[in-house]
């Protein structure tokens, strides 16, 4: 009896794996008290129908760095004012639109009070960043309190917070019964690993209840996700991250990889610049034994690169090691530039020999460096450094670098470790870890996350806020659909709206579902200045004045407004399609 109670209290903590295609249990309660929310809506705009003719709406938000965050607030505010918000069953975003959900739904029932939340977040979000104190003390909560330090945690640090101008430490999993009245959020990610390598799946979803494949139908806990698993159980726990490292986890594919690494050296090399700042956090915690051992270590021998203050010092090497550290930030970045590295070549092995006493050590040739040589080189340099002092802040800037250097981002513990399920995709169950990354890496809109047969979507709202090509998204789902025999329209672009979008396409299929594709900038509701408005509100642009946000809104809510007798007579077909007992 007693094994059985246990069994039972380590199912409810998220210690076991599941398998099976029906809808988590928590999510079906939310989606039939979601269904009754959606018939009232309908009756009230006209459209009569039963229960199951309800048809299940799921609204799309794709990536685009903040353009996306602030453009799907303004398409969600015009849904709300044209009374079709409360249609919606799903919202799911990539990337950008998840920096939106985040921050709509840390408000318990947003949609019920939508334009006093839209104030706040405007508010925040064209407001002062965060301050520097906070977001080291927030690194090193990140590099203490897990056991994979990588990318996405500086970039949740370093880049998000300079976005969304808040580190929101709430979990995805304390949202569970506060948002009952607001549309089911869909977090998704992609396997780095499927993705590179093709094998097994790649589509990853993350919601309040669970966390997994959307398409093998692998799932655990959402509070467990990060927890190490073996065959299927729970094998050591770790934490449940926050919506900082959510968002960071969505939201990072906001250039290419030299753009990326570049935005990350920088941002790094502007974080480590406070050299005093950094010294006297040092100080601060540095025990008093260690002070007084060192204090006597100075007294009696003289080291070069020695720091003090107030007449206590602290470990002899800072100086040195600093410098070395600021010098490869320099010198990653020079490469990637393609300029001469010579003067920091000489500087680097300068003081490496001085820190060792004058040996020479070797770390590598340095003419003429290419992206595998800086690499090397990087690595060579951190593993000497390492150890050499004693603070938290230095052993996290060299696995800064060691993050870089091996592109590690997002990694977990792989929670399908060791399993035999047969429905699993072998490439899923082989490796010790995975690593989670920017869906839009894959595609920049969120379709396979509604695409999962148990959700029986009807009809698809997608919210389209990429760069360049503004019919990639839907042109790719088709075609990824078609490999993979999952239910979709052909997709068929007229070859004059390539580069000249209009505001609203409709594309139907015979059992799939009807999907409605909304370009962000097009004729309609930017005449011939589409070109403007896109070089105005790039990607990686820094963030954006309370003006700008403003304008953009307003352009994005024009979709909605522009197009609402449209988006209602979709409605009424994917009402009057619905098969009734169905469901």
């Amino acid at each position: 009896m007693e094994r059985k109670v246990g069994m039972i209290s380590r199912a409810r903590q998220g210690g076991t794996v599941r398998f099976k295609p029906l809808l988590n249990g928590s999510e079906q309660e939310f989606v039939a008290s979601r269904r009754n929310t959606v018939l009232q809506t309908l009756k009230k705009l006209q459209i009569q129908c039963s229960r199951d003719e309800v048809p299940n709406i799921a609204l799309l938000g794709s990536g685009g760095g903040q353009r996306a965050m602030v453009g799907l607030l303004g398409s969600l505010v015009q849904l709300d004012k044209a009374g079709l918000l409360d249609c919606i069953l799903y919202l799911s975003g990539v990337s950008g639109s998840t920096w939106c959900m985040a921050s709509l739904y840390k408000e318990p029932d947003w949609s019920t009070k939508l334009e006093t939340v839209k104030d706040k977040i405007i508010e925040r979000i064209s407001g002062p960043g965060v301050s520097w104190g906070d977001k080291l003390a927030k690194l090193k909560k990140y590099y203490n309190g897990k056991d994979f330090f990588s990318l996405t945690d500086i970039w949740a640090v370093m880049i998000v917070t300079s976005f969304v101008k808040e580190i929101d430490e709430h979990t995805l999993t304390e949202q569970r019964n506060k948002n009952n009245k607001d549309p089911f959020p869909i977090y998704t990610v992609v396997d780095k690993q499927s993705k590179e390598s093709n094998d097994g799946d790649q589509w990853f979803e993350i919601n309040p209840y669970e966390a997994g494949y959307s398409l093998t139908g692998a799932f655990v806990d959402t509070s467990s996700f990060s927890s190490q698993f073996h065959k299927g159980s729970k094998k050591k726990h770790q934490g449940e991250f926050d919506m900082l490292y959510l968002q960071a986890l969505c939201g990072s594919a906001l250039g290419d990889e030299q753009q990326i690494k570049e935005e990350i050296l920088e941002k790094i090399q502007e974080f480590f610049e406070k050299k005093d700042t950094i010294l006297e956090a040092m100080r601060k915690e540095q025990p008093q034994k260690e002070h007084e051992e060192v204090k006597k270590e100075m007294e009696s021998v003289s080291v070069h690169g020695g720091f003090a203050s107030d007449d206590v010092p602290i470990s002899p090497p800072v100086d040195g090691c600093y410098q070395v550290l600021m010098d490869l930030v320099d010198m990653n970045l020079t490469v990637l530039k393609g300029e001469d590295t010579s003067h920091l070549d000489e500087s680097i092995r300068r003081n490496l020999n001085d820190l060792s006493g004058g040996t020479n050590h070797s770390i590598g040739s340095t003419e003429k460096l290419e992206t595998a040589d800086i690499m090397n080189l990087t690595m060579d340099v951190c593993n000497n450094l390492r150890g050499r002092i004693k603070f938290w802040l230095f052993d996290a800037w060299i696995g800064m670098f060691e993050c870089v250097t091996q592109w590690i981002w997002g990694r977990k513990y792989n929670f399908l470790h060791n399993m035999t399920d047969g429905a699993v995709p072998p490439a899923l169950l082989e490796s010790e870890t995975r690593d989670y990354i920017d869906a839009g890496l894959s595609n920049n809109s969120p379709y396979f996350s509604v695409l999962r047969k148990e959700r029986d979507i009807d009809l698809i709202i997608s919210l389209d806020f990429s760069a360049g090509d503004p019919f990639m998204t839907v042109k790719d789902a088709a075609d990824t659909c078609k490999k993979l025999n999952i239910p979709f329209p052909e997709v068929n672009i007229p070859s004059e709206d390539k580069d000249k979008p209009k505001d609203f396409y409709v594309f139907r299929g015979k059992n799939a579902p009807t999907v409605i594709h909304i370009p962000l900038f097009n004729v309609v509701n930017c005449g011939d200045k589409i070109q403007t408005w896109q070089d105005k509100y790039r990607t990686f642009n820094s963030s954006y004045s309370a003006e700008m946000i403003t304008d953009l809104m307003e352009v994005a809510g024009k979709n909605i407004s522009n197009n609402k007798k449209k988006l209602l007579e979709e409605i009424r077909v994917a009402v009057g399609k619905k098969d009734p007992g169905a469901l």
